[in-house]
């Protein structure tokens, strides 16, 4: 059965400013997560997804939700804050075969960042990339 996940966009968190809540959020395919703006000024773009998987973005302070069907890893950001490195990675089921392709499209958000350097390479740790 389909799961129900939230991810906080916030002004300031555990990881400190501009942040999602998880950052990192692995999950089932099918499951939807709904992204949640708890303060003002936040939107939802999605920068990588798997092969197939429609581009999204949401309106400026309205909650998002998405439905993941997908395999694979999902990189996202919060356009307005991207600077301060406002980035997060959710892992659908498997993620065999797209390391490299992950791993370049992450150090291009990263370099677009001037500030909470490391924070995306450190979620991109989590990721359980299959053999």
């Amino acid at each position: 059965m389909a799961a129900d996940h939230q991810i906080h966009m916030l002004n300031y968190g555990d990881q400190g400013g501009m942040v999602f809540e998880p950052g990192y959020l692995q999950v089932a395919p099918g499951d939807t997560v709904t992204f949640v703006p708890d303060n003002t000024g936040h939107s939802v773009k999605s920068q990588w997804l798997p092969e197939g998987v429609e581009p999204w973005q949401s309106p400026l302070n309205e909650p998002f939700t998405v439905t993941l069907d997908q395999e694979g890893v999902y990189l996202y950001f919060c356009p307005p804050h991207l600077m301060m490195n406002m980035t997060g990675v959710i892992q659908v089921g498997d993620s065999a075969g797209q390391q490299a392709e992950v791993e370049k499209a992450a150090s291009g958000l990263s370099r677009r960042a001037f500030q909470n350097k490391g924070r995306l390479a450190d979620y991109m740790q989590k990721i359980s990339w299959a053999k």
